[in-house]
C-alpha cells in the first residue's frame, strides 16, 4: 500500500523549461502567465525559466520551490518599428534555441508561447534535437493574425511560408494548449495537428472575483461629466480597431450621459490620441497606463467596457483582459464574430452585446442599450462565471500536461 501511495511526481526525474521573451518584472499579460505557470509547477518539479526580461525576478532562496530564471540578451524594439522589432525577435529566437540546446536534456519538457512568432519553431527544432518534449500556449495564430491586421496577404508569398513552417512545427511539438474554444478548427487545417494534442485550458482572472459597485467617489470616476461610463483599457495591438470605438464616442458625443474613459498602450492607443487630438470629442477622456496597484479600482470605475477586435478574430486570438472584467462585474460590449470565445461565453452567460467588426453604429446602438438596460443581475452574472475560470482550475491542467509529458515514452499525440 505505502510503495502505491508515493507521489507519482516523484518518478518524473526531467525537468521543465519554460521559453518567454516576457517576465516579471515585465507587468505584460503573457509575462504575468508565464509566471504564474512557472511558479505552480516549481512546487512539485524543477524548472528553469528562459527570460528575455532584463534583471527578472529570481528566488530569494536557491533551494525554494521556485524557478531559476537564466537571462536571455533580448532587444525590444519599439512595437511601430516593424523591421527592427522582426530582427529583434529574430536573434532572441536564434539565442532561445542556442541557451536551449545548452540546457535541455532527454526527458525534459519546454513550454512556450506565441510572441514573439519565430519563438515556437525555435522551441520546437531544439526540443527535436534534444530528445525533449514541447508544449506550445496558443495566444495567436500565425500568419492568421498579421492577414486579420492588414501586414499581410492571405496568399502571399510570406504567408504561404509560415503555413508551411507551421505544419513542421505543429507535427513536432508534443501538445497545443487552446485558450479559446474556437481555435481547435484553424488548428486542425494544419496535417501536423491531432486532436490528442491540442488542450483547451482558457486563462483566468487575476483578480479575485467579486462584484465591485459602480462608486461615484472612485479615483477614476468623479471628475467625469457622464453618469454612465463606457470603458476601454489595456493594450491595443495588431488585433484590435481602435477607430471604431471612436466613431461610435463621435456618434454619441451629444449624450451628454455617456463618457468615455480610455487608458492602455499599444499602436491603437497611439492612433485613438491622435484622433482625439484633432477631434476634440468632449465625451472621451484618456488616463495614464494604469499600473496593476490601481488596476482593480480603474476596472470597477466604467459601467460598461468594450472590447474591440478587427474582423475575423475567431481562433485567432483570445482577449485576455475579458476575465478581470467579468471579475469585478461588469458587463461587456464585444466587438467580434460570434463564433469568437470571448462572444460565446458572453452569450451563453448574457454578460452583455456582441457587434459586429467594422460597425460603428451598431457599437453606439449597443453602448445606448446598455446605458437603459433594466437587467440588474448582468454584473452578479460577470462575477458568476469569472469565478468558473479559477487561477486554481487552469494550474492544475498544467501541472497534470506538463506530469504526462515527463512521464510519457513518446511524445504525446505524435502523428
Amino acid at each position: 500500500m505505502a510503495k502505491h501511495s508515493i507521489d507519482r511526481s516523484l518518478q518524473i526525474s526531467g525537468k521543465i523549461i519554460v521559453a518567454t521573451q516576457h517576465y516579471p518584472p515585465d507587468s505584460s499579460t503573457t509575462a504575468t502567465i508565464l509566471s504564474e505557470i512557472a511558479c505552480w509547477l516549481a512546487l512539485k518539479h524543477k524548472v528553469t525559466v528562459l527570460s528575455g526580461t532584463p534583471d527578472p525576478l529570481q528566488p530569494l532562496d536557491p533551494g525554494s520551490n521556485k524557478p531559476v530564471v537564466i537571462t536571455i540578451k533580448n532587444r525590444m524594439a519599439a512595437k511601430e518599428a516593424l523591421v527592427g522589432r522582426a530582427i529583434a525577435e529574430m536573434l532572441f529566437a536564434l539565442r532561445t534555441f542556442l541557451a536551449l540546446i545548452k540546457h535541455l536534456q532527454r526527458g525534459d519538457v519546454v513550454l512556450t508561447v506565441t510572441a514573439p512568432f519565430m519563438l515556437p519553431y525555435a522551441v520546437a527544432v531544439a526540443a527535436w534535437l534534444k530528445g525533449a518534449r514541447s508544449a506550445l500556449i496558443m495566444h495567436d495564430l500565425f500568419p492568421d493574425v498579421l492577414v486579420m491586421a492588414g501586414l499581410l496577404k492571405s496568399r502571399s508569398p510570406a504567408a504561404i511560408v509560415i503555413r508551411a513552417a507551421n505544419s513542421l512545427m505543429f507535427y513536432a511539438v508534443s501538445a497545443v494548449v487552446t485558450i479559446g474554444r474556437d481555435a481547435e478548427r484553424p488548428l486542425m487545417r494544419y496535417r501536423g495537428i491531432r486532436q490528442s494534442k491540442i488542450r483547451f485550458i482558457p486563462n483566468w482572472a487575476t483578480l479575485t472575483p467579486s462584484l465591485r459597485p459602480v462608486n461615484a467617489e472612485n479615483r477614476y470616476r468623479r471628475t467625469l461629466p457622464g453618469r454612465f461610463v463606457v470603458g476601454l483599457s489595456g493594450n491595443l495591438g495588431f488585433t484590435h480597431d481602435p477607430e471604431i470605438v471612436f466613431e461610435a464616442a463621435n456618434l454619441l458625443k451629444h449624450q451628454a450621459d455617456i463618457h468615455f474613459l480610455l487608458s492602455g498602450w499599444g499602436l491603437g492607443f497611439e492612433r485613438l490620441r491622435r484622433l482625439q487630438a484633432e477631434a476634440n470629442l468632449p465625451n472621451v477622456t484618456f488616463v495614464e497606463r494604469v499600473d496593476d496597484a490601481q488596476l482593480e479600482e480603474f476596472l470597477a470605475a466604467a459601467d460598461i467596457w468594450v472590447i474591440p477586435y478587427r474582423g475575423n478574430v475567431a481562433g485567432v486570438s483570445v482577449p485576455s483582459r475579458f476575465y478581470n472584467l467579468l471579475a469585478v462585474g461588469r458587463p461587456v460590449v464585444l466587438v467580434s464574430e460570434a463564433e469568437a470565445e470571448a462572444a460565446l461565453t458572453v452569450a451563453e452567460n448574457k454578460l452583455g452585446w456582441v457587434v459586429a467588426p467594422g460597425q460603428p453604429d451598431e457599437l453606439a446602438g449597443a453602448i445606448r442599450a446598455a446605458f437603459r438596460s433594466d437587467d440588474k443581475s448582468m454584473p452578479e452574472r460577470a462575477v458568476q462565471v469569472a469565478a468558473k475560470f479559477s487561477r486554481n482550475t487552469a494550474m492544475q491542467s498544467y501541472v497534470e500536461l506538463m506530469e504526462e509529458l515527463l512521464r510519457g515514452p513518446e511524445l504525446v499525440g505524435r502523428p
